[in-house]
């Protein structure tokens, strides 16, 4: 018979072990939030058409907000078509980088956000087969 003690505390232990793991868990996801996010970036400034194609979900969709300019909207393989045809983004090198902040994570969908010198994203991320993909990015351009 296991006295009420030892349940307690094999109770407490449990706990602390899942606690541990899930944690774990997050701060992995995080890290692989990051990571699409700063690649997607990346793949803008160098032009790198087939490395911005692995950090997008295929239902991929970008609102662009820039002051009173009716707001315009661009699909994965419009985004694609655009880098493939300008190549690497025309802007001094000082300029190309970003800040990124995860901002939630519940379960298989995440929210980041990405500040530039010269914009800034708010992106929905999906876990895809244990990748993470960009659903959906609002982008606020600075004038």
């Amino acid at each position: 018979m296991i006295r009420p003690a030892a349940l307690a505390l094999s109770v407490a232990v449990l706990l602390v072990v899942a606690g541990h793991a899930q944690q774990n868990n997050i701060s992995a996801d995080a890290s692989a939030v990051r990571a699409a996010v700063t690649n997607y970036c990346e793949a803008y400034y160098t032009g790198d058409a087939q490395r911005m194609e692995q950090t997008l979900h295929p239902r991929y969709s970008k609102h662009m907000i820039h002051g009173d300019i009716p707001v315009r909207e661009k699909t994965g393989a419009q985004m694609l078509q655009e880098i493939r045809k300008n190549g690497p983004a025309d802007m001094p090198a000082a300029k190309k980088t970003e800040q990124v902040s995860v901002l939630d994570i519940a379960g298989t969908i995440a929210s980041a956000k990405m500040v530039t010198p010269g914009w800034t994203d708010y992106m929905t991320l999906v876990k895809v087969n244990g990748e993470w993909k960009i659903l959906s990015v609002v982008q606020r351009i600075d004038d």
